[in-house]
């Protein structure tokens, strides 16, 4: 069995060795590149004002983090979920897994290890040389709906960030749902139930030669008493 937790982060700024924390985390469980329905939304006060630079971001308030945890409360319910050897799937884990990382070694846990994420990012600029390689385009490459992204949230950042994965490695399999899935559980502090609704890829419609049109009716012309003849006598 393989899991992996594809995750994304929400922050007051850049870097988290200049002040900066987190103040979103979204995780989406996937088991052999399925998704079970598990996912994990916890919202962090910073302890620090939000930039309002920030803000307009993720749309996150001061007002808002004001009596959320700190992150030194509900860390292990973030290192429960990830546990300890599923892969780590992060767009651009530069930037998420640095104030991961700080946030951990500030409680006194150990520094998540590289070995175990998976870079999205790399493998879309490997993939797509050239091209944009943020989320956003992505989603538009693989014809995603993303119309819910109004603002980067952790979650919902989380659930296109699987599906783009999916395609990355070949293509998910047509009617899986991370949105509309409720077979499994949530968790997270304060998790906000949302409902959204992918709209469903359009089919791809590939006309048909001209010889194959002609073989088409070569073989319908061999057919004896066709049932379609019989129910239009009818």
């Amino acid at each position: 069995m393989t899991r992996e937790i594809v995750l994304d982060t929400e922050t007051t700024g850049m870097d988290p060795f200049e002040g900066d924390r987190i103040i979103e985390i979204g995780a989406v469980e996937l088991v052999n590149h399925l998704p079970t329905g598990r996912t994990l939304q916890i919202y962090i006060n910073p302890e620090r004002e939000i930039p309002a630079e920030a803000t307009a971001v993720h749309g996150i308030t001061n007002k808002f983090v004001a009596d959320k945890p700190v992150f030194s409360q509900v860390y292990t319910e973030f290192t429960d979920f990830i546990g300890e050897d599923s892969f780590l799937v992060i767009h651009n884990a530069e930037f998420d897994m640095k104030f991961l990382n700080w946030e951990l070694k500030q409680v006194g846990h150990k520094e998540l290890g590289w070995n175990r994420v998976i870079d999205t990012l790399a493998i879309a600029r490997k993939k797509f040389p050239g091209s944009p390689a943020n989320l956003d385009a992505l989603c538009r490459r693989y014809e995603i709906n993303n119309d819910a992204r109004t603002f980067h949230g952790a979650l919902l950042d989380s659930e296109l960030l699987a599906e783009v994965y999916l395609e990355l490695l070949g293509g998910r399999q047509h009617g899986l749902s991370f949105a509309d899935s409720n077979s499994g559980q949530k968790n997270g502090s304060d998790n906000a139930t949302r409902t959204k609704t992918r709209t469903p890829r359009k089919a791809r419609i590939f006309k048909p030669s001209a010889a194959e049109l002609a073989a088409h009716k070569e073989f319908l012309g061999e057919l004896k008493d066709p049932i379609w003849e019989k129910m239009g006598n009818a």
